[in-house]
């Protein structure tokens, strides 16, 4: 009799309930593509009361003692989400002589480099497809397809949960409080959205894309880093006024040797493949020397895409197993020189309520052009909220993130504007890529 490849789970939330419906109903296609049989061995838990559709109470476990003791559990995915104890499992199934396959950005955003040196030394793989860009396949085309490229750029959006909430500002004219109610009554963010809204999720995603593009080592906390929370409807107004859509741009680029790494709310050009991608969508684009620039695209989130980038993995492995492949030897990633925010240049959006009254553009004008920032448009608009008062919406030439802070600090201090409304970079035709 044929021996199965032994599978093992930690965790069985929706992107694990995908998974093992997948399992039970392709299981003939899975044995004919590895040339063994697939065999769920165990699910970690926390509840054993609780039923679980395509799972028997004896596959169930409350211990990952006893899961990892298990001899014939040859491949190990992880799906339980956070930090831990998710790394310290990883990292006691890599050193038990385990394959493992993990979704799990925030592991490897944080531990990735430690991890993969870990399954080197143990002989095993540590893949991680799922983790970023949910059903794209992004990791596994940076790792082999576009090897022979020197990368020097990657723009993503990369969390679902914005992007789809930016859609429905841009679309709707709704207001942040009200669109993310909708979100969360669609189930697409979590009671508590901060990993999501405030850039943490996509901050954690880059740092992986970046390990695979460049071969360098970036921690979540050097990327700078800005949320969608101060964004108001009018923002998407004046952008489409001016020709542009807002998106959560990932973005990161060598310069020098250095990298440029950020997420935040950009403006970019409404004619550029990313402005189109709407919905819970995710891309990615990938500038290499010889294939120039590749756009990926796709669903990011959800049970089923991420279980298809999920088992895609543990089908790779199965395969190896079978063929008594060794791994292959990991590239051990090179630390970042991160350049800092404030020496970041684009071009600029920038939103400022002030009095209805001469003179006050001119002080603006003054104390932009000080640090040599150049105003390339203005627009005026009446301000809803308050008497007396204009929206001023200026777009600069490239300049100096921080030339541009400092400026706004100065015209703030000296009340030359009633209130600073919004600060993003813009992308694309001309902006810095």
């Amino acid at each position: 009799m044929v021996s199965p490849v032994g599978i093992s789970m930690l965790g069985s939330g929706n992107v694990g309930g995908g998974v093992v419906a997948a399992l039970n109903a392709a299981s003939n296609r899975y044995e004919r593509s590895v040339g063994r049989p697939l065999q769920l061995r165990q699910v970690l838990v926390r509840d054993l009361a609780r039923q679980r559709d395509g799972l028997t109470a004896s596959q169930l476990t409350t211990s990952f003692d006893d899961l990892i003791s298990d001899e014939g559990t040859q491949i190990v995915v992880e799906l339980m989400g956070g930090e831990e104890p998710a790394y310290e499992y990883i990292a006691r199934a890599l050193a038990s002589g385990r394959d493992v396959v993990t979704a799990n950005k925030e592991v490897m955003a944080k531990h990735g480099a430690k991890l993969l040196a870990l399954a080197a030394e143990h002989e095993v793989r540590l893949l991680y497809e799922a983790s970023v860009g949910g059903g794209i396949p992004i990791i596994s085309p940076l790792s082999r397809d576009l090897l022979a490229n020197e990368v020097s750029a990657l723009t993503a959006i990369i969390n679902g949960t914005t992007n789809f909430m930016l859609t429905a500002m841009a679309d709707g004219g709704v207001d942040y409080k009200d669109v993310l109610a909708e979100a969360q009554r669609l189930g697409y963010a979590e009671p508590d959205p901060t990993a999501d809204v405030e850039g943490f999720d996509a901050s954690y995603k880059l740092a992986i894309l970046c390990g695979l593009a460049f071969g360098l080592e970036l921690f979540p906390e050097e990327i700078e880093r800005q949320g969608i929370s101060l964004l108001a409807s009018q923002d998407f107004i004046y952008a489409a006024e001016l020709g542009y859509t807002i998106k959560l741009l990932a973005r990161a680029r060598l310069d020098d040797g250095h990298l440029i790494a950020s997420v935040c709310p950009t403006l970019i050009y409404h004619d550029e493949p990313l402005a189109k991608v709407d919905g819970v969508l995710n891309a990615v684009e990938i500038e290499g020397n010889l294939v120039g620039h590749v756009l990926f695209e796709g669903p990011g989130a959800g049970p089923t895409p991420t279980a298809s980038a999920v088992l895609a993995d543990v089908l790779a492995l199965a395969r190896d197993i079978v063929a008594d492949r060794r791994p292959l030897a990991v590239t051990p990633l090179i630390p970042a020189q991160v350049l800092p925010s404030a020496s970041h240049k684009s071009r600029f959006y920038i939103r400022l309520t002030v009095p209805d009254q001469a003179g006050v553009l001119a002080q603006i004008a003054g104390a932009l052009g000080e640090r040599g920032v150049s105003i390339a448009s203005v627009l005026q608009f009446e301000a809803d909220d308050l008497d007396d008062a204009a929206e001023l919406v200026l777009t600069t030439y490239l300049a100096e993130r921080g030339a541009v802070n400092d400026a706004l600090k100065q015209i703030e201090e000296a009340q030359f504007v009633q209130r600073i409304g919004n600060l993003m970079p813009i992308a694309g035709l001309g902006g810095a890529r």
